[in-house]
């Protein structure tokens, strides 16, 4: 054998991004309003109108949990927003690491601990992956290829694509 018939196939490249948006918040409820507004704006612009209002509740989930969950004095959260051929991706990073997200039910007189459950619902996959500092929480839809048209999963576990530790 040569050591070109031994030698593993490379894993294939990500898809590149067609379209990608970054932005830093303070960590205010208007910037969840702003983060929303600027994500169902962009989704149309990208080509994806009739999906907008679904990136734009993604978004919003995942900023009120930043605010909520992952804010510190002085240190801004971040969106970022990717779409490939295959998959429209949400992102929002935050610093703190230790305070992991998980589903949880809501009791019926709870105000709160809905938002995941939402994002389940309507993101392909979704999940937490640790940063050097804080954590990024994200969200994906997958696009149809050759289509404007995002489809949609119902499943509920989330993705993990690294171990962390007290995440289940």
């Amino acid at each position: 054998m040569t050591a070109a018939q031994e030698a593993p196939a490379p894993a294939p490249e990500p898809d590149p991004p067609l379209h990608e948006d970054r932005l830093d918040y303070t960590p205010t409820a208007r910037s969840v309003t702003l983060a929303r507004r600027r994500t169902a704006r962009l989704v149309a612009e990208w080509g994806h109108p009739h999906h907008a209002g679904e990136a734009a509740l993604l978004v919003s989930e995942l900023a009120t949990n930043a605010l909520l969950h992952g804010s510190m004095r002085g240190r801004l959260f971040r969106v970022h927003l990717s779409l490939t051929a295959t998959t429209f991706r949400i992102e929002v990073s935050d610093p703190r690491g230790e305070r992991l997200p998980g589903l949880r039910e809501a009791g019926a007189d709870d105000c709160y601990g809905r938002g995941l459950l939402n994002v389940a619902q309507l993101a392909d996959r979704w999940g937490v992956e640790p940063r050097t500092v804080g954590k990024t929480v994200f969200a994906e839809l997958t696009v149809r290829p050759g289509s404007t048209h995002i489809t949609r999963n119902s499943g509920l576990n989330p993705t993990r694509t690294a171990k962390v530790p007290g995440v289940t």
